[in-house]
């Protein structure tokens, strides 16, 4: 049943913290500036009726243990990005998914739809901000758990460009 749980809200976050990227044009949306960028994602609220503590503690445990990344965006990335395609491509995380709302611009993200992984289906919203230099986006994710009982979790995902890439370290 975590795995389930784990495939749908690893489909809002990878959209999430996939960025939405520096147009000149205030109405599209904004690209993310190249450099090394920090994400964070946080586990801000995981409801399902009846599953014991342990089963919540052990959710947020592995979010927990996503914590923060740091991520090179190069520049070819970063002229290359577009997030509309990403989201298109959230099937390809092993769901499929259908966007009733899918609001991009200006700076703010405002995204809905349904998406189904695992044969569990659910409905996703994505709301937050994004500027060239950082992005703050909750994803709600509501649906039934496979024994039929209703499931709300809410992620924070949280990217700050940092500077330039890091060297890698062998």
């Amino acid at each position: 049943m975590m795995k389930k749980f784990l495939t749908v809200a690893a489909i809002g976050v990878l959209v999430a913290v996939s960025g939405c990227g520096k147009s000149e044009n205030t109405d599209g949306p904004v690209k993310r500036e190249a450099g090394n960028w920090k994400n964070e994602v946080k586990l801000v609220k995981f409801e399902v009726p009846g599953m014991p503590a342990e089963m919540k503690d052990g959710m947020a445990k592995m979010m927990e243990s996503a914590g923060s990344i740091d991520q090179c965006l190069t520049q070819e990335q970063a002229d290359k990005e577009d997030i509309a395609s990403e989201i298109s491509k959230a099937q390809a995380g092993g769901g499929d998914c259908k966007w009733s709302k899918n609001d991009i611009a200006g700076g703010k993200v405002d995204i809905a739809g349904t998406c189904t992984a695992n044969g569990q289906t659910v409905n996703m919203t994505m709301a937050g901000n994004v500027t060239a230099k950082k992005s703050d986006i909750a994803v709600t994710i509501n649906g039934k758990t496979p024994t039929g009982e209703p499931m709300e979790m809410v992620i924070q995902t949280n990217s700050t460009h940092t500077g330039p890439c890091k060297a890698a370290t062998t």
